[in-house]
């Protein structure tokens, strides 16, 4: 099959390099700082961790010219964020109208362009230059004057660590870059009675940008009914080279029809899909109209290529799914719908088993997935086929976003995955075992806590850091469970949070 991926290449994303000074210094100077800048920018550019492009832009000395470059970066669809630095002293009553319309992230890089002091040679040229010391806490007070939403990062360009996280926060713009502006998909409702996968649609356009809407089931049975034959036979074609396919299921096998079905299934939801414009989608078992099974390896396959997806109804998830995959574009791993199932309660020695019916990203693993159809419980319908495979051993992520009274509240908890001690040979869909951090004990009590939904995120290719600062970015609450946890500490920050915003 052709590359059917939408996980965008990050490297045709930008981010602009923004440097304040003054006239007050003389024109000699602003040429150094322009020099010095640009130097910085090719220093970012070369490291490995940062996976846009940094732009350097003309030094800024005035309101007029730093309002002009904010407007111009909310104008250009390939900006995902301004990086600032404060190369000398640029009085922060200039940056007032510009912070107020700058629409995208913002991340204020206090550094400076040489490492050490050099001793002999210091004078008062070279300390006027080279001012960003107090530079960038003159700057630094009105971003908080301001309550500008934003990420410090303190060093030397050349310092890996810097790299490292501005290359988180790239990641959470170019996440929310694919936010403002997603389609998902609904077909169907959420399943009935369940509380935690309903939610406000509109907010979620408000604060996010994503527009959640709903169609037919019957529309996806048309398209299922009336597949291109060859675009299955490519599909199918795809099945057999990917993928150790059970014998029933195998050409000739008596179960080769289902899986033929499957596949129309998979060529009708890509197509509608990427006709409507849409990234994300979500089905439910309670709502399959016409459709002779659930879709389960076309689901599985749609985000393994980058699409979200959510189970039940779950448009919250099929989000998270979706920007968790542009988070990770280009690293290793993948995004998954994840739930917790069931536990290995032995004391000290606690598991989690997470599964859905069907509905689990081959992105979690590198082995090869075994094809196999079995009879489901629910839904009323035929057999549906499915991968089967365990993911990969390693760190991971899961996450999870509920609406708490007027707010969306984002939990994520590091996690690391296991391998299962014994065989799961009657475990037939695709599965994940971890141990959460810090403890099982102290994990499960802080999720149960903060309200977090049964249906997460699990990801493999980015950590913690970047959910923590698309949270910032759009300010939405962030609850954070990793191996610094303690439940008290837990306890407390969420009513710290209620209370700052004024909540309870």
């Amino acid at each position: 099959m052709n590359d059917t991926k939408i996980i965008p290449d990050l490297s045709a994303s930008t981010i602009w390099f923004l440097v304040g000074s003054q006239g007050l210094y003389g024109e000699d100077v602003l040429q150094q700082v322009a020099a010095q800048s640009q130097h910085v920018t090719q220093v970012l550019n070369a490291a490995d961790d940062i996976p846009v492009r940094v732009q350097w832009r003309p030094v800024l000395t005035d309101t007029e010219t730093i309002v002009q470059a904010m407007l111009e970066a909310n104008a250009d669809p390939h900006v995902v964020g301004v990086i600032t630095w404060m190369h000398t002293f640029s009085p922060a009553k200039m940056w007032i109208r510009g912070l107020g319309a700058l629409q995208k992230p913002l991340l204020h890089l206090h550094t400076q362009a040489n490492i050490t002091l050099p001793y002999a040679d210091i004078d008062f040229d070279f300390m006027n230059l080279n001012q960003s010391a107090h530079g960038d806490r003159e700057y630094g007070y009105i971003l908080s004057r301001l309550a500008v939403a934003r990420k410090s990062v303190i060093g030397h360009a050349s310092d890996p660590r810097v790299a490292r996280e501005i290359g988180t926060w790239a990641r959470a713009a170019a996440a929310l870059a694919e936010a403002r502006g997603m389609r998902i998909a609904r077909f169907g409702d959420n399943m009935r009675y369940v509380a935690v996968t309903e939610g406000d649609k509109t907010a979620a356009e408000a604060d996010f940008g994503v527009a959640v809407n709903t169609w037919p089931v019957n529309e996806l049975v048309e398209r299922v009914d009336h597949a291109d034959p060859a675009l299955v036979d490519e599909v199918l074609a795809d099945y057999d080279e990917r993928y150790d396919v059970a014998p029933p299921l195998r050409k000739g096998g008596p179960r080769r029809d289902s899986l033929r079905y499957a596949a129309a299934q998979e060529v009708a939801l890509r197509s509608f899909l990427q006709e409507g414009g849409f990234t994300a989608f979500t089905d439910t078992f309670e709502d399959l109209g016409g459709l002779q099974q659930l879709p389960g390896i076309a689901v599985q396959r749609l985000m393994s290529d980058g699409y979200g997806f959510g189970a039940e109804g779950d448009w919250k998830t099929a989000l998270l799914v979706r920007i968790a995959s542009v988070m990770g574009a280009g690293l290793p791993g993948g995004a998954s719908l994840m739930e917790d199932y069931t536990y290995d309660l032995t004391p000290g020695a606690e598991v989690i088993l997470g599964a859905h019916m069907l509905e689990v990203s081959p992105a979690l693993t590198t082995s090869r997935p075994r094809l196999e159809i079995h009879p489901l419980g629910i839904g009323g319908r035929e057999d549906p086929c499915r991968l089967v495979f365990t993911a990969d051993p390693g760190p991971a992520v899961v996450a999870a976003l509920s609406d708490v009274g007027p707010r969306f509240r984002l939990v994520v908890n590091s996690v690391d995955l296991i391998e299962p001690t014994a065989d799961l040979p009657r475990l037939p869909v695709g599965r994940a075992l971890w141990r959460p951090r810090p403890d099982f004990v102290t994990s499960a009590k802080s999720w149960l806590t903060a309200g977090a939904a049964h249906h997460t995120v699990m990801t493999t290719a980015v950590t913690a850091d970047v959910f923590v600062d698309f949270a910032r970015m759009v300010d939405v609450e962030i609850a954070l469970i990793d191996e610094h946890t303690t439940v008290a500490d837990f306890e407390r920050g969420l009513r710290l949070e209620a209370s700052a915003r004024g909540l309870r």
